[in-house]
């Protein structure tokens, strides 16, 4: 079997550009506020990495042994991850965002043989028991207090005593020689679309993302990178990106202040971005065009208000982005700039891709008029189909089972980045996953229902779970949204089902503009845009059934974007009210 190790791409760039920096990270700030980055260079995060792969197999940690990794985005973040990638060990990743119980099972079903985490991660697992019946080795970063295991100095210095050793006999440590299937790391899903499961990856799927991104996105050896999500942050090494880190709590990108990502942008001459759709919105609402056009970046101070002149593309995943979103932040964009909006999801990335230069010149009139929300070509490397709607299993894949042209269905896609399996989850996998005879590979079923148009672009209209089944119609959000959301005055909207009777009804949730629109003298009362919202959906045979409207303050949303909506709690909050 053909053998890769998705750190092979930090080597290949230590050896070409050992001098290029590989990571910076916010340490403090000096005596003007100016923010101090700690820093590796691609030579010095390689070596690191091989001392604490080489210390961590001394110590125990080696080739398929299951390792949570709890530490927040650093330095050491970097060079653990790679460090277990080469040494062959399986990290376990799981967002901490997810709740105490969610983290718990989690865990309890990845059972894992190892810890690495910081004090207060080895202070949790102790209180709430993570792992005691299966942990034999342990690693803290940061102060160790009485539960034995190794602090992370140590783990280093064994990986340099042995590595020095090595190179006495000519036996220089080396990665190791994993297998394209082999498994490279257990990533778990937020659980914002359902229960949190681990998506079981290889080094062949880590590989396949990165060509994929390389090639989606035109990304060339030496860009710089704003790294405002940390588990993408690891592609930038991988990518040949500088990657920075702001300074911001990743748990709240919608709380994001904008002079923190403004900073480095202007300091850095960032090239690439990633931002949630939250954290972009939070952004772009602080946009003031004090700037002239033609002024270039090294004549302006750290101003949120400057044009980003460097940027050539910021890519934003999590959620469906708005148009109104990427208008606003365009505005720092150059005309040449876009804002991409890839699809895909932990089991699959990239799926498809749009730019907003075709969202905002064409797609975002159709998706006003209920078309849904297009996400754009399938990337070259992905084979997207279109299957007919239902919550069954499905044991083997065939042609018939795809719909034709412009049929809403279920997403269903192929390709060598996508997972094959939830771990210890069988259930779950024999609902996800359709095994394809012909390649002996599994599709994976995205849970979105979508179509294709007639140009060959995927238009999304929403998670399966999340239609709206009445006796008379079956409603997808996204096109339904898509209506509603054009009205100046929402910011977004939620499409529940409310039962009355054993019948179900549709009932939308509102969210407001926090803003007025300047082209308003007044901003509309809740019945005065109830009223407005009717006559809208009256226009559209998709929307002229739905009758009840109800505002809430703000939308609940997942931890790790701060944009997908929880429409479940929706539902139980609107059958609250109108009961």
């Amino acid at each position: 079997m053909p053998t890769v190790n998705i750190a092979s791409h930090l080597k290949d760039m230590a050896q070409h550009h050992p001098d290029q920096l590989a990571v910076l990270f916010p340490a403090s700030r000096d005596g003007t506020g100016r923010t101090k980055y700690s820093s590796f260079t691609y030579k010095k995060l390689d070596e690191e990495s091989d001392f604490l792969a080489a210390g961590l197999d001394e110590i125990g940690i080696g080739r398929g042994v299951k390792t949570v990794l709890m530490v927040p985005p650093s330095l050491e973040f970097f060079s653990l991850t790679f460090a277990l990638f080469k040494v062959g060990a399986v990290p376990v990743l799981v967002d901490p965002g997810i709740g105490i119980k969610n983290l718990g099972k989690c865990l309890a079903e990845a059972e894992p043989e190892a810890f690495i985490g910081i004090t207060k991660a080895h202070i949790a697992r102790l209180l709430f028991g993570w792992g005691k019946q299966s942990l034999k080795q342990l690693v803290t970063v940061g102060r160790r207090f009485g539960w034995g295991g190794h602090n992370l100095p140590k783990v280093a210095e064994i990986g340099r005593i042995r590595q020095t050793n090595a190179v006495k006999v000519d036996q220089q440590w080396q990665a190791a020689n994993t297998e394209i299937d082999e498994t490279a790391a257990i990533l778990f899903t937020s659980g914002s679309t359902g229960v949190p499961k681990g998506a079981v990856y290889s080094h062949g799927n880590f590989t396949a993302q990165v060509a994929a991104l390389k090639q989606a996105f035109g990304i060339e050896p030496g860009e710089i990178d704003l790294c405002t999500f940390p588990l993408f942050g690891l592609f930038a090494p991988a990518l040949g990106m500088t990657a920075v880190i702001p300074r911001m709590d990743f748990t709240k990108p919608a709380r994001v202040d904008p002079r923190e990502i403004a900073e480095p942008i202007a300091r850095f001459g960032v090239n690439n971005l990633f931002g949630s759709p939250a954290l972009l919105n939070r952004v772009g609402r602080d946009w003031r065009p004090t700037i002239k056009k033609d002024q270039q970046p090294s004549q302006a101070s750290f101003d949120v208000s400057q044009k980003w002149f460097t940027l050539r593309r910021v890519l934003s995943a999590g959620a469906p982005v708005s148009p109104a979103i990427l208008e606003r932040f365009s505005r720092y964009l150059s005309s040449e700039s876009q804002i991409y909006t890839p699809y895909g999801a932990t089991e699959s990335l990239p799926v498809a891709v749009i730019g907003s230069h075709e969202i905002l010149q064409e797609t975002r009139h159709l998706t006003a008029q209920g078309a849904g929300t297009c996400v754009g070509r399938p990337v070259e490397s992905v084979d997207v189909r279109i299957i007919g709607v239902t919550d069954q299993p499905i044991s083997e894949w065939s042609e018939q089972l795809c719909l034709p042209q412009g049929k809403i269905g279920e997403i269903v896609v192929h390709g060598s980045m996508v997972t094959q399996q939830y771990y210890k989850r069988p259930d779950l996998t024999a609902i996800a996953k359709i095994h394809d005879p012909t390649t002996g590979r599994m599709r994976h079923r995205m849970g979105d229902v979508g179509y294709f148009d007639d140009q060959g672009r995927l238009w999304f209209c929403g998670r399966k779970s999340h239609r709206v089944v009445t006796t008379n119609q079956t409603y997808f959000t996204e096109p339904i949204e898509g209506i509603f959301n054009a009205h100046p005055a929402v910011f977004r909207t939620a499409l529940v089902g409310f039962v009355r009777a054993g019948n179900t009804e549709p009932v939308l949730c509102v969210e407001r503009e926090p803003e007025q629109s300047s082209s308003d003298e007044r901003r509309l009362t809740d019945q005065e845009l109830i009223a407005e919202l009717r006559e809208l959906g009256a226009r559209f045979e998709l929307t002229r059934s739905i009758q009840t409207f109800l505002f809430h303050r703000s939308f609940p949303v997942d931890i790790r974007h701060n944009s997908k909506i929880f429409r479940e709690k929706l539902a139980v909050w609107a059958t609250s009210i109108i009961k």
